[in-house]
């Protein structure tokens, strides 16, 4: 009898444990990638906040070869919308939203619909660092309420940079391959 008790009791810790860990977890976090760019600061910034571009180095974009994000309002302006739509689960439906534009930065709101309902923050920051040469700066963040705030802190914080950095590397070798003249 005291063995099942004990294997009661460890089950129950167990399965307790990630919720309590969860409860000592930050409900946000942020990440931030950089790379520099070797452009003018406004060729980087006007090919970024055009968001049909994503479909040239987004991965998560080029995973799916059949989606087709829709882009409502004027691209590349606050207010434009993209939305996609997968039947691919790790490419889920959601969409995003320029909601700020600066000469330096585009700040989206990029609500997930499936596989899993959140919202989060990104922005594209774009910091001149000579004549021809731009530091692009990517921010995602991201808030989850609790328990979903463990997994997303462990494992969403991961794959976002390691996403974001892949992004950034195929916008470089986009923007720094010699025109065909």
């Amino acid at each position: 009898m005291k063995i099942l008790k004990r294997i009661g009791l460890a089950i129950v810790i167990l399965i307790a444990l990630p919720f309590i860990i969860a409860f000592f977890i930050p409900r946000t976090y942020t990440v931030s990638v950089s790379e520099t760019i070797n452009q003018p600061k406004q060729v980087v910034f006007d090919y970024v906040r055009i968001l049909d571009n994503q479909k040239q180095y987004s991965i998560w974009v080029m995973a799916d070869p059949n989606l087709n994000p829709v882009i409502t309002g004027t691209d590349g302006t606050v207010g434009a919308i993209q939305k996609w739509n997968s039947k691919m689960d790790e490419v889920g439906e959601g969409e995003q939203e320029i909601i700020a534009l600066t000469p330096d930065r585009m700040d989206l709101e990029i609500r997930f619909k499936r596989p899993f309902e959140s919202t989060s923050k990104g922005a594209d920051i774009v910091k001149s660092i000579s004549e021809n040469q731009t530091l692009l700066t990517v921010e995602f963040y991201s808030k989850e309420s609790y328990p979903m705030n463990l997994p997303s802190y462990i494992f969403g914080r991961k794959m976002v940079k390691r996403d974001q950095i892949i992004n950034l590397k195929n916008i470089k070798r986009i923007l720094e391959q010699p025109q065909l003249k």
